[in-house]
């Protein structure tokens, strides 16, 4: 007679490539929101008349962070489907979504961002384009792979056919356009403003794209890397070639300027908002080749960027807040007074009002991220482990 057992509960399945990934573009874009916190909220670090090369480089190598994440979380989701059902996994990214705009809106905005509650300036970025992103890919993922593969690439592919169209073509419906591809001002009162900075349609291509990338797990590794290898320089040629004719994929060219050093900066210096063909070809290509170095194993050198990749939301709500309450210390010291840090600020100096002569030297502002990714690493590596040991829901959401 055969003997019934209850089946094991599922097992989160992890893979350390796309951890690592995701980890060390965790472990940069600490330094992006540090220099908003504590650089020159005049001096834009992509205007070539204006930047510095180091300036910009910074910058530059911020780039890769949201690409990279949003494309992660469309893998993510395809591998969850070892463990859950279409139906389920639908239900998850449509709750998820909704639970990252809510932390945009509120706790991010409120308690991270801006430290107040009076919603003068509210700034729509990363969360909330991803959460609206899984809701989108709530609704793909019942559809077949390849097509959802198609979705995304021809998103990405030929949106920028849609540049010319502005947002004040829509009239009353004009909002709705900012929000799906033309970053603006959405609500403008006396009193409030909220602007979009991270517009959908590109966003959406990307997760859904990273959706149908989520297969090539299920390859063996020698084919996998093949096409990794293949993939990472495809993109990055066609974004070098592309980009060298400069008629099609960025709404802002580029051109010879003075120095050999510029002319390569203005090369790279593609549009993020919203991201163009070419920033996503720029961005990801480099991606995949790093991907495809770590599909082996984790080197040494990158497990601390492995830990990040594991609790990724944990990390980027408290590296804001950590940076935050770091400008609040250093303004009671300097001014003997905080009180800017708190105010809510004009979009132009976002995310905080700064006092006269804020500013901090790049050095600076590099030796503050080493200390807020150094302070965090503990706190991500307890929680990492608590994920590890425990199955609760809510831990998801996490």
């Amino acid at each position: 007679m055969a003997v019934m057992t209850a089946a094991p509960p599922a097992q989160r399945i992890r893979l350390e490539s796309v951890d690592v990934l995701r980890g060390v573009i965790m472990f940069i874009m600490a330094l992006d929101h540090v220099r908003d916190f504590f650089g020159d909220a005049a001096a834009s670090p992509t205007n070539l008349a204006t930047t510095t090369g180091a300036l910009f480089l910074t910058r530059w190598i911020t780039h890769f962070c949201a690409p990279v994440f949003f494309l992660l979380t469309g893998t993510g989701a395809y591998l969850s489907l070892k463990r859950k059902s279409r139906a389920e996994l639908s239900r998850f990214l449509f709750t998820r979504g909704l639970w990252l705009i809510f932390i945009e809106t509120v706790v991010l905005r409120c308690l991270g961002l801006q430290f107040n509650f009076d919603y003068q300036v509210t700034i729509l970025t990363v969360l909330w384009a991803l959460g609206w992103s899984m809701i989108a890919l709530g609704a793909l993922i019942h559809l077949p792979v390849r097509i959802v593969a198609v979705f995304g690439v021809v998103m990405i592919a030929a949106h920028n056919l849609l540049d010319s169209i502005q947002a004040s073509s829509f009239g009353p419906l004009a909002p709705v356009w900012s929000i799906l591809h033309s970053p603006n001002v959405i609500v403008a009162t006396p009193n409030h403003m909220v602007l979009v900075a991270y517009a959908l349609i590109p966003w959406i291509g990307v997760t859904a794209a990273g959706f149908a990338l989520g297969q090539i797990f299920n390859w063996p590794s020698e084919r996998r890397r093949a096409f990794l290898l293949r993939l990472g320089l495809g993109l990055t040629l066609a974004f070098v070639v592309v980009r060298a004719v400069n008629i099609y994929g960025d709404p802002a060219p580029w051109s010879a300027q003075s120095s050999a050093l510029f002319t390569v900066m203005s090369f790279l210096n593609t549009t993020k908002y919203p991201p163009s063909l070419l920033f996503l070809l720029m961005t990801l290509g480099p991606a995949m080749l790093l991907l495809l170095m770590v599909d082996g194993g984790t080197p040494r050198f990158l497990r601390p960027a492995l830990t990040l990749g594991k609790v990724p939301l944990f990390y980027f709500l408290l590296h804001m807040t950590l940076a935050h309450l770091l400008a609040v210390i250093i303004c009671y010291v300097r001014y003997g007074a905080v009180h800017w840090m708190f105010e809510s600020p004009s979009p132009d100096k976002y995310p905080i009002t700064p006092p006269p002569g804020w500013a901090l030297p790049l050095p600076l502002i590099y030796l503050i991220w080493a200390f807020v990714v150094l302070t965090l690493y503990p706190l991500c590596k307890w929680f990492a482990g608590v994920k590890q040991r425990r199955s609760d829901a809510w831990l998801s959401y996490l």
